[in-house]
């Protein structure tokens, strides 16, 4: 029996039509983001580059080619930061919180600038290899910096939070704290922020890998594997959020 809505006769397959329609519609809204598209190279990048081990074979060349491919997705994307670094700070904000954020801006910035001259490189349109091999470096170097920077801000957050919901559970020892909407708030940002901080500190070790600068202990597979877990989170985090059921 189907449901009658108005003049329209609702069917079974009509409201499974209408579901698919609306979950096709956010998967659509979701991959019309750059960045959602960057993060999903990402994953098959870091992935590629776990099952090669850094060894030369179809892995291998996916690793690479996706590299460069993502690279396109972020050309000018240094102005973000580069604009965020010189807005001013948020009212009532400590000093090392705004250090630690600027520094962030600033060496995420320069990395995603650096990284266009490697990409020049790699498509023949700059010619200095050994510049541009220089540079590279650098740039991941900037970006192990920005991480360690994340890492730190997202600690703070979440001392913040936590210290935040201690004096919101004083105050709510007679009440059932899983119904107020500020505590119930306050979980889902120490939720996000959880995440986050496990992200920013494993790009961290990547980039240590990218570098690297303890090759026996990172190796390219426990880079890539670290790097495609990252890439999840961050495809994760790029989800729109869901909509609210309407109240009869």
């Amino acid at each position: 029996m189907g449901t009658v809505i108005g003049h329209q006769i609702r069917t079974p397959m009509t409201i499974t039509l209408d579901a698919t329609r609306a979950e096709l519609a956010l998967l659509v809204l979701y991959l019309n983001k750059a960045e959602a598209r960057d993060k999903i190279c990402r994953a098959i990048q870091y992935g590629s580059k776990f099952l090669s081990n850094g060894k030369p074979g179809t892995a291998q060349n996916v690793d690479k080619t996706t590299s460069l491919a993502r690279k396109v997705f972020r050309l000018f994307k240094f102005v973000n930061d580069l604009h965020a670094l010189i807005t001013p700070p948020s009212p009532g904000s400590s000093l090392p919180v705004i250090l630690l954020g600027k520094s962030k801006n600033a060496l995420l910035s320069t990395f995603l600038f650096l990284d266009q001259i490697v990409w020049a490189s790699r498509t023949g349109i700059y010619k200095n290899k050994e510049r541009a091999e220089l540079l590279g470096r650098i740039s991941l170097y900037c970006w192990m910096g920005s991480s360690a920077c994340t890492t730190l801000l997202e600690l703070g957050e979440l001392g913040r939070i936590s210290s935040a919901m201690t004096k919101l559970e004083k105050e709510l020892k007679q009440v059932d704290r899983s119904k107020d909407e500020q505590y119930r708030n306050k979980i889902k940002q120490l939720n996000q922020r959880q995440l986050a901080l496990i992200k920013a500190s494993m790009d961290f070790v990547v980039a240590i890998g990218l570098l690297q600068l303890a090759p026996k202990k990172i190796t390219p597979r426990v880079t890539g594997a670290l790097g495609f877990t990252t890439s999840l989170i961050s495809c994760y985090q790029l989800l729109p959020a869901p909509a609210r059921e309407k109240k009869a």
